[in-house]
């Protein structure tokens, strides 16, 4: 299969310091797929949260099928996450004891067909720390410039 479906959280970097990435998978029902397929899901203010030893994802807009029924999908509804169980304990015990968060990264469809979802352990980012992002992609820029001419 040709997939180029990659819906992706582009705040998440400028918001938080990502320290480590993991693919999971996520249940959904048949409109949902179909929705994300059309490229039309929103990962901006999402967030991950355990509940009763499962990670579930929350704010992740998916929107409505548009030739579903009345077996259409709610946009904004809690999808479970779907890791072994020793992943799921190991992101539990650090963000429990070093405070940090998990949020979704990448939305996209894998070679099989399936919906999978890139997660990632992050640490929140200071107003000083956003200021030395903005400097380092400036001198970024300049660098490409110069190598350019």
């Amino acid at each position: 299969m040709d997939n180029k479906i990659k819906i992706r959280n582009k705040r998440i970097s400028w918001e938080y310091f990502l320290i480590d990435k993991i693919v999971a998978g996520i249940v959904l029902t048949g409109t949902e797929i179909k929705s994300i397929r059309e490229g039309k899901a929103n990962l901006a203010d999402s967030y991950c949260y355990f509940e009763g030893g499962e990670l579930f994802v929350r704010n992740m807009h998916i929107s409505e099928y548009l030739y579903g029924t009345y077996n259409n999908h709610l946009a904004k509804r809690d999808r479970k996450l779907l890791l072994n169980r020793r992943e799921l304990k190991k992101m539990q015990r650090q963000v429990k004891e070093k405070s940090m968060t998990i949020v979704p990264v990448v939305l996209f469809i894998n070679d099989k067909g399936y919906a999978k979802l890139e997660i990632a352990l992050a640490k929140g980012k200071h107003f000083y720390d956003k200021r030395n992002t903005l400097k380092d992609k400036d001198h970024k820029r300049e660098i490409d410039r110069e190598m350019k001419k």
